[in-house]
């Protein structure tokens, strides 16, 4: 005797063993699980750059890497996959890694005058150049990396527009100064041997000191000091005696 076949179906219509289909909400919104489930599993877009921002964008993503990593770790491949960027995007802005870091020197540059500008605004003869000079070290001292950067010359476009300019107001900023203690007018382009050699002296006197100071060499020199010497107290006793116009050793 032939048996019957067995049924396929249930009493609701669906098929055991299968994913009933989605039933018919008559018109009742759809359950917040559900709602939630699907906005997870949308893609999530970034959202992308306004046209124009993107430059300024590769630049800060460039210094806080030259900052956590130092020069070594800053590529241009580096910079794109921090800003989430193609690989060709900090290429197409900035040429080459050469020119991305003059572009940042220059900022640096920028942000070092204001620096000295501000921290000597309002004040007289000596105590404007004393202000400069703890200026300039403060600025190393708050930006190590970016400091080095601006004076690494052989990593840098020297080339560029920005860079010279950021440069050159620098540099007069500087020559002014020493025209003060001179109580001459100095000129970038028309410099007396005098005056090159008091710009080059007071140059090399800050910048020293700033370099000495954030690689940590200074702290050979604290050591054989009473305890409590901090290097600002060695800083103005150096500034003392180069402002007072006589050696430190007199």
């Amino acid at each position: 005797m032939a048996t019957k076949p067995l049924k396929t179906a249930t009493k609701s219509g669906f098929r055991q063993g299968a994913a009933p289909a989605d039933r018919k909400t008559h018109g009742k919104p759809a359950s917040k699980a559900r709602v939630a489930a699907a906005a997870v599993a949308a893609p999530v877009r970034q959202q992308p750059y306004h046209h124009g921002d993107l430059h300024q964008a590769l630049l800060a993503t460039a210094e806080r890497i030259l900052e956590r990593d130092g020069i070594r770790g800053l590529t241009l491949r580096a910079v794109a996959r921090e800003a989430g960027v193609s690989h060709a995007a900090p290429t197409h802005h900035f040429g080459d890694l050469a020119r991305l870091l003059s572009e940042l020197a220059a900022i640096g540059f920028r942000r070092f005058t204001e620096a000295l500008v501000e921290a000597s605004a309002n004040k007289p003869f000596p105590e404007a150049s004393r202000a400069r000079a703890k200026a300039y070290i403060g600025f190393a001292q708050a930006s190590p990396a970016m400091f080095k950067l601006m004076f690494r010359r052989e990593r840098l476009d020297m080339g560029c527009p920005v860079l010279n300019e950021a440069q050159s107001c620098a540099f007069v900023l500087m020559a002014t100064a020493v025209g003060e203690r001179r109580n001459e007018q100095v000129e970038k382009e028309h410099l007396t041997l005098p005056q090159a050699a008091d710009i080059a002296r007071v140059w090399s006197l800050v910048h020293g000191f700033a370099t000495l100071a954030i690689d940590g060499r200074l702290n050979e020199i604290l050591h054989g000091l009473p305890d409590g010497t901090t290097i600002d107290m060695l800083l103005d006793a150096m500034l003392d005696a180069v402002l007072a116009g006589r050696t430190c050793s007199s």
